[in-house]
């Protein structure tokens, strides 16, 4: 009996080995682009190709970190010390970008992938997300469980997620307008601030979070008192500089959170909103699909912006493979879209593709596939 177990268990293990070199050889062999015709590989080959981009440093991260925190200081003391209105509006302006960049290196903590250290990076991940008022475990659980785990499958993913005609001629006549407020291509920071950060994060009620966690509490409380501490210093400052503590409240805490959500629902918007994403609400159809590959977007940019964001534009590598770091994203990017010629969006961006966008993808035909206006007629 030992004898047949031994065997057996040598068989399995043959077995196991002659898999993984014919993963392997697959790898290996697949220097050369797939063609468009040809079945789309594994994900674990697509990750293979990246995998030599996936290490991580900590030196560079803690770096730019501390980088843009001193980005974050010297914008805010420009919005409570410029000799002028409009330059302190400028400098609050400026600040709630810097919150972005700060907020971009926080996602990657999140998301394991900043440094080679998990402590560290959860540790990192709250820092990060101070200035947007970001509860760490929070975004975790929508952003790396649901959003990444069910993306663009509606009933799952609730970022951004269409509204069919049917559903959206039920709804309230206030929600519609509203509906149509959040897709006019002019209020994604409005959407994300009410949706997402309002309901879902900052201090969510029961029936938007039926889950209860400690952690969520401490989270939610960390952020809250880096909010009432971030107003306490400007009434400090409001009273040494001999100003009105609602201007600088104004300049140095409300402008930069409202562009924080302008920011934020526009990158999430344009990642997974394009005439050619796909949305599904079967989950098998959209499983077949290989979500990670189709339902998001590389959004370029002219030189020098997508660097200035950290890179979070390269969006579908991200989405193919998490743990690559956004200090090597640029390049594995590069890798998907010599590899897969033709079957990633790829959109160069102009103010008028986006507003074009907003007023063509306002629902989803599922029967269709496609996007419709408000009466139904396919984009």
């Amino acid at each position: 009996m030992t004898e047949i177990k031994r065997q057996r268990s040598a068989g399995f293990d043959n077995s196991l080995m002659s898999s993984s070199l014919a993963l392997h050889d697959l790898i290996a062999g697949s220097n050369a682009p797939i063609a468009a015709g040809a079945p789309l590989p594994h994900r674990k080959v697509l990750r293979a190709w990246l995998a030599p981009l996936s290490g991580k440093t900590t030196a560079w991260p803690l770096l730019l970190l501390a980088f843009d925190y001193a980005l974050l200081a010297a914008t805010l003391a420009g919005a409570v010390l410029a000799p002028n209105a409009w330059l302190q509006l400028a400098s609050g302006l400026l600040a709630g970008l810097v919150i972005g960049r700060l907020f971009i290196l926080g996602h990657d903590a999140c998301h394991q992938s900043l440094t080679p250290h998990r402590r560290l990076n959860r540790w990192l991940g709250r820092i990060a997300f101070l200035p947007s008022l970001t509860p760490y475990s929070l975004w975790d659980v929508g952003h790396n469980v649901v959003h990444h785990g069910y993306t663009n499958l509606k009933g799952f993913d609730f970022v951004w997620a269409p509204s069919t005609l049917a559903e959206f001629a039920a709804l309230p006549p206030a929600r519609r307008v509203l509906e149509r407020i959040y897709r006019s291509g002019w209020a994604p920071g409005l959407y994300y601030m009410l949706e997402i950060w309002g309901k879902r994060m900052f201090w969510p009620s029961r029936s938007a979070m039926p889950t209860r966690r400690a952690v969520f509490v401490w989270d939610n409380l960390l952020v809250s008192g880096f909010a009432l501490a971030w107003l306490a210093g400007l009434g400090w400052a409001a009273q040494a500089t001999g100003q009105s503590f609602a201007w600088l409240a104004l300049a140095a805490f409300a402008l930069p959170l409202a562009v924080w959500f302008a920011l934020i629902g526009f990158v999430v918007y344009v990642h997974h909103t394009h005439i050619e994403v796909e949305w599904h609400q079967e989950r098998q159809a959209w499983s077949r699909a290989q979500p990670f590959v189709s339902t998001t977007v590389h959004l370029r940019f002219r030189k020098g912006i997508g660097a200035a964001l950290h890179h979070i534009m390269e969006h579908t590598a991200h989405h193919v493979d998490m743990g690559v770091p956004l200090y090597r994203l640029k390049k594995a990017q590069a890798m998907l879209e010599h590899m897969l010629p033709g079957r990633i969006i790829i959109q160069p961006f102009s103010w008028r593709w986006y507003f074009s966008t907003a007023r063509r993808c306002k629902l989803y035909d599922f029967e269709k596939g496609c996007w419709t206006d408000y009466a139904g007629q396919p984009s």
